[in-house]
């Protein structure tokens, strides 16, 4: 075979020129692109930023029983801008309909208008952040601002979505549900189930031309936001509201320093109303005093006084220690087994009385109270209160509660351990005093006190329900017989013109307890009135309160309080009227 080598020279040599000219050339464009073009596209490259942007997702409701919205995330738009792109001596803008170039102090101006902001603080924020991409011009405007300020096309102006928060209702339930602060929750429901509330916001980036505006397409999401859960209340929010109204109507016509009111299903424990006065609108939280923006009806105990008997006759009861009709002589003044000068008196002067129990109970008898209790061992006595839920929380678990004080064994003598059982020496909610009634009136069962029925997902599924269990506390006949000595005290007590609901048959104990001030007791009172409606079947426990009252200061200012909210109870809940009388005991022997 013969080989033409000169044909094989040939194109050897076309191959290598043929690659040489191949290297050259990448060899040409690789000197264009890092040395004749580097700076041009450096500072392309810069211009075209890749921008993160936070996507925010919606706080969850809070609504009452019914579904009613007591507070809710709307929508509101922070206003941004790109200082970096946007030019101080003139820019784009549409004007009535036509994109036209004007003096950026003229779209300045406009942004102005529609957000309300300072324009010369609009032109500052440009000017001194000229290499920032990232500048605020408004935060939180409504919708409609959005609107008309996206309209206006400026090409370095954009926008974030950012819930704000609102409560529609206003004051209503306000020291429940709470309030969001610049850090967050801060107060009521909003903070203590804010693991449901709270919304996870997301992350995307987007990039930008080298003028600022976001390139269709190029926005990536990182992270999904996710939206906060509904939390479902047990209140009426119109029962709510009626029980606010009247407590900061007859609380300010007492010229009293505060006052509450709180309604409970008996059967269930749950908490129709908790209403405090004063108390704070979420929406306004500047407008009230720092103790007034929490739920006082949970957070702040006192010394309850006489509504505190009842739990010490239903004990008694429960013992085998008295009956309704078991008879006693109550002297003027109690001395006997209590330390050297120390004494048990009534709040009136009086000589011996032959009451029976149930006298005693009607006629709010310290005396008579002290001398029954001594039936019943000082241990057994004080089992007793902590077993209707006196010195813990209740099962609600409040933000800021307080579990109340019933003094320890180590700390009781023989005139304190007599003193705690007509409610002077130790203290309690009215959150407590109302669980007490609310076990009275279930026939002995203390059911777990509930707020929140559950937390209601985005995708329709529950946490949180509350539990139903309750605990027996006393018999059904000792709660029953307790709830007939209460029916008496309403029918011969000195508040039954007060409390007198006509068709209805009531069951009521009134509480006139001393202010300690430094240790000593003096001249202001707390006083209180807490029953149970109908008596007959008793649906729902009541308990109305007012510190310090200025122009009456027993229990009878309370009475009209809490025969007003009984009698919206019966319409609210359309309670039958009742027919059978009630039983007749006697009081005196």
């Amino acid at each position: 075979m013969i080989i033409d080598a000169r044909g094989s020279r040939r194109r050897m040599a076309f191959a290598l020129l043929v690659v040489a000219v191949v290297v050259g050339a990448f060899a040409i464009r690789l000197v264009d692109l890092q040395i004749v073009q580097a700076a041009e596209l450096t500072a392309s490259a810069e211009q075209r930023r890749t921008i993160p942007v936070t996507t925010y997702g919606v706080r969850g409701s809070i609504v009452d029983s019914d579904g009613e919205v007591l507070a809710d995330s709307v929508e509101r738009f922070d206003i941004t801008a790109s200082p970096k792109n946007a030019k101080l001596d003139e820019t784009w803008m549409t004007v009535d309909g036509e994109r036209v170039k004007v003096p950026t102090a003229q779209a300045i101006q406009a942004i102005a208008d529609l957000t309300g902001a300072d324009p010369n603080e609009l032109y500052r924020t440009l000017a001194e952040n000229r290499d920032s991409d990232f500048a605020y011009l408004a935060k939180k405007v409504t919708l409609e601002v959005f609107t008309k300020v996206r309209d206006l096309g400026i090409p370095w102006v954009y926008s974030e979505l950012h819930p704000a928060r609102t409560y529609p209702s206003g004051a209503i339930a306000g020291n429940l549900v709470g309030f969001i602060g610049t850090d967050g929750p801060q107060a009521g429901i909003e903070i203590q189930q804010d693991e449901c509330l709270a919304a996870t916001n997301g992350k995307s980036t987007y990039e930008s031309s080298a003028d600022g505006v976001r390139l269709p397409g190029s926005t990536v999401v990182e992270q999904e936001a996710k939206d906060g859960g509904t939390i479902h209340l047990t209140i009426d929010a119109d029962l709510q509201w009626y029980a606010q109204q009247v407590v900061a109507e007859y609380g300010t016509s007492l010229g009293a320093d505060s006052g509450s009111a709180m309604i409970v299903e008996v059967a269930t424990g749950r908490i129709m109303a908790a209403a405090d006065w004063p108390s704070v609108d979420p929406n306004d939280v500047d407008g009230v005093g720092v103790g007034d923006l929490g739920a006082r009806v949970f957070s702040t105990p006192f010394e309850p006084g006489s509504v505190i008997k009842v739990a010490t006759f239903a004990s008694l009861l429960d013992a085998g220690k008295i009956s309704p009709r078991t008879e006693l002589t109550v002297p003027g003044v109690y001395t006997e087994g209590l330390p050297e000068g120390s004494s048990i008196k009534d709040s009136w002067a009086h000589g011996d009385l032959r009451l029976t129990a149930t006298g005693v109970l009607v006629n709010s008898s310290n005396i008579g109270t002290a001398m029954l209790s001594t039936r019943l061992g000082l241990e057994k006595r004080r089992a007793y209160l902590e077993a209707f839920g006196f010195n813990s929380d209740t099962a609600v678990d409040f933000y800021g509660e307080s579990s109340g004080r019933v003094l320890p064994m180590n700390e009781l003598d023989p005139l304190t351990g007599l003193t705690q059982q007509f409610g002077q020496g130790m203290s309690a909610t009215s959150a407590q005093v109302a669980a007490l009634y609310q076990t009275i009136g279930n026939g002995g069962v203390r059911m777990p006190l509930t707020l929140v029925d559950g937390c209601e997902w985005p995708d329709g599924t529950w946490t949180q329900r509350p539990s139903t269990e309750g605990i027996r506390v006393v018999s059904q006949a000792a709660a029953d017989t307790t709830v007939q000595m209460m029916e008496v005290t309403a029918q011969e007590g000195f508040i039954k013109n007060m409390v007198a609901i006509p068709g209805y048959r009531v069951a009521v104990k009134t509480g006139t307890a001393e202010v300690a001030e430094n240790g000593v007791y003096g001249s202001q009172r707390i006083v209180s009135v807490a029953g149970l409606v109908p008596a007959g079947d008793p649906q729902y426990a009541i308990v109305v309160t007012f510190v310090k009252p200025d122009t009456m200061r027993t229990s009878a200012a309370a009475a009209p309080a809490f025969a007003a909210i009984a009698k919206q109870v019966i319409k609210t809940f359309r309670i039958t009227p009742q027919t059978k009388g009630a039983p007749s005991i006697p009081t005196t022997w």
